[in-house]
C-alpha cells in the first residue's frame, strides 16, 4: 500500500494538476525569497471515522475528512510558519511569502533538486479498514460487545468502538527531499462495567496499530471483549493493596508506557535544548543497571508508532537512548539537531498540516535483560504486580511522576494471590531506573493503544518491556 513518490504525488490544488516536483520546487524558492536557511513544505490528507456500539445498539457514527498544507521556513533557529486548507496555486504562493517573512535580509537561497530516499514499508495491509463496509466494522463491534456480556451474568454494560484513518503526507524541502507516504492506523476498544451486591468496577481491552482487518483473525473482538469482562468481574473481589514503600514488578507490554511518558520524552531534544528535562545534562551518566538498555524504533512492523517517513522526511531508524544503564541519545527533530550539532533521528513529528513538527518518540522499547519472568516474581516476598496503568503525569523538570494502576495483583512469597483495588503509584525517574535490580528476558509490544501528547499536540505511539523488578515505589490509596 505504501510507496516512494516518483514525480507526482495526489495533492491536487483545487482540481488542478498533482503536486509534481517542479511545482514544489518553485514554491520552496518563493518561501527562500527573503534569506531562510531552510524551507518546507509539508502536504496531509487525511480522511477518518469512528463507530460506538452499547446496548444492542449502533450509537454513533462520524467520519471526516482534512486536507492541506504546512510550510515552514527557518533562519538562525527561528521558525516562520503558515498553512493553508486551500491547495489552488494562488494560496500556497501566499503561505510561502507568509512563512517567508521570518527571514528578512540576504536571499538569494534557491532549493536543491527534489529526489525521493528509499522508503522502506513497515505497515503493508491487504486494505485499510476504511475501504471496508460499514456492516462488517460494525458487525465487530456488536461481536465484542456481546462476548463481554456472555461472559458472566454480573457483567451488566459494555461498550465496544472502533476508529479508524488513513493519512496520506508529502514532504519537499529545500535541501532536495521529496518524500511520500501513506499510513494506515486503527484501534479499537471495549469497555465493560460489572455490578454485585456490593461494589461495581470496570475493565478494559483494546488494540491496533498501522494495519489492516487482517489483524482480527489472530485476536478477534470476542478476545478483547472477554478480556475487558474479564478484568471487571475479577475487580469485584479485589482487595486493597499495601501503601508505602513497596516493591514492584511492572509487566510486560502496556507497563512500558511509563518508560515512553517518565523516561524517552524526557530525552526528547527540544527539553534538553529547553534545560526543562530532569534527565538534561545527563549524557554519558551511569543511571540503571548494566543490563537495562531502552530504544525508540520506528521500524517495528506494523506498530501504532511505526514511520516509514517523519514528518520531515526522513527516514527514522532505531535510536539508542539508554545503553547498559547510561545515557547515549536524544530524539531529535531538523531543528534540535541543528542547534545541538547532532544529525537528526527521524523522530520530527507533527498532529497535523496546521502544526509545526518537534520531537517525538515513536516506539519506546525496553529490551531484553538477563532474569526469567518466574524468578523476578520467586524473589518478591511481599509486592505488587502491576500489569496495566491509567491516566498519568510527569514533572518533566524534575521526574517525579504519579500513574494511575488500574489492573494489578498482590504477590506474597513469590505468588500472585489476589487483584487489587485501582491505586497510584508515585515515584521520581532516576530512582525508578537506578532501583530496577531484575530485568526479564520477555519482551511484549502494547497492542496498539497509546496516544502521546506535548504541547497541545497529539501522535500514536507505541511502547514495550519485559517484567522487571524495581526496589521500591510509592504506593498511595
Amino acid at each position: 500500500m505504501t510507496e516512494s513518490c516518483d514525480d507526482k504525488a495526489p495533492f491536487g490544488p483545487s482540481g488542478e494538476s498533482p503536486m509534481d516536483r517542479a511545482l514544489c520546487r518553485r514554491l520552496l524558492d518563493i518561501a527562500l525569497e527573503n534569506g531562510g536557511d531552510y524551507a518546507e513544505l509539508f502536504f496531509e490528507y487525511r480522511a477518518g471515522g469512528g463507530f460506538s456500539f452499547s446496548d444492542d445498539t449502533l450509537k454513533a457514527v462520524s467520519r471526516g475528512v482534512s486536507m492541506g498544507v504546512g510550510v515552514r521556513v527557518q533562519r538562525q533557529g527561528v521558525t516562520g510558519f503558515a498553512s493553508s486548507e486551500d491547495l489552488s496555486f494562488k494560496a500556497l504562493e501566499r503561505a510561502a511569502k507568509t512563512a517567508s517573512q521570518i527571514a528578512v535580509g540576504g536571499g538569494g537561497k534557491r532549493a536543491f533538486a527534489l529526489e525521493s530516499p528509499p522508503i522502506p514499508r513497515r505497515y503493508e495491509v491487504e486494505a485499510a479498514s476504511l475501504d471496508a463496509p460499514l456492516r462488517e466494522k460494525r458487525l465487530l463491534c456488536e461481536r465484542a460487545a456481546s462476548a463481554a456480556l456472555s461472559f458472566d451474568p454480573r457483567v451488566i454494560a459494555a461498550e465496544s468502538t472502533f476508529s479508524e484513518e488513513v493519512r496520506e503526507i508529502l514532504v519537499a524541502t529545500s535541501d532536495g527531499i521529496f518524500a511520500h507516504d501513506v499510513q494506515p492506523l486503527f484501534r479499537v476498544g471495549v469497555r465493560v462495567r460489572a455490578e454485585d451486591h456490593r461494589s461495581w468496577r470496570e475493565g478494559s481491552s483494546g488494540g491496533g496499530g498501522r494495519v489492516g482487518l487482517g489483524y482480527f483473525r489472530d485476536r478477534p473482538p470476542e478476545w478483547h471483549g472477554r478480556e475487558a469482562a474479564r478484568q471487571a468481574v475479577q475487580l469485584l473481589d479485589c482487595r486493597q493493596g499495601p501503601t508505602g514503600d513497596v516493591v514492584v514488578v511492572w509487566g510486560s507490554a502496556d507497563c512500558g508506557i511509563i518508560f515512553q511518558q517518565a523516561v524517552a520524552q524526557s530525552l526528547e531534544a527540544d527539553y534538553i535544548l529547553a534545560g526543562t528535562s530532569g534527565l538534561a545534562g545527563l549524557m554519558g551518566r551511569q543511571i540503571a543497571n548494566d543490563f537495562f538498555t531502552l530504544i525508540d524504533d520506528a521500524s517495528v512492523p506494523g506498530s501504532r508508532g511505526s514511520l516509514n517517513v517523519d514528518d520531515e522526511g526522513i527516514v527514522p531508524h532505531q535510536t539508542v537512548l539508554i545503553e547498559e544503564g547510561r545515557v547515549c541519545g536524544h530524539l531529535h527533530d531538523r531543528r534540535s539537531a541543528r542547534l545541538l550539532g547532532h544529525s537528526t533521528t527521524g523522530n520530527g513529528r507533527r498532529e497535523s498540516f496546521g502544526t509545526t513538527p518537534m520531537p517525538r518518540c515513536t516506539n519506546t522499547l525496553v529490551l531484553p535483560g538477563p532474569h526469567e519472568p518466574e524468578e523476578i516474581l520467586r524473589s518478591v516476598k511481599r509486592g505488587i504486580l502491576v500489569m496495566k496503568l491509567g491516566g498519568g503525569q510527569i514533572d518533566m523538570s524534575n521526574g517525579d511522576f504519579v500513574f494511575g494502576m488500574t489492573e494489578s495483583y498482590l504477590i506474597e512469597d513469590g505468588t500472585v494471590t489476589a487483584p487489587l483495588a485501582p491505586q497510584n503509584i508515585l515515584g521520581n525517574v532516576i530512582e525508578m531506573l537506578g532501583n530496577v535490580t531484575m530485568l526479564g528476558s520477555d519482551v511484549f509490544l502494547s497492542d496498539g493503544i497509546w496516544t502521546s501528547g506535548k504541547h497541545n499536540q497529539s501522535v500514536p505511539v507505541g511502547v514495550g518491556c519485559p517484567v522487571m523488578r524495581v526496589e521500591s515505589l510509592f504506593i498511595a490509596s
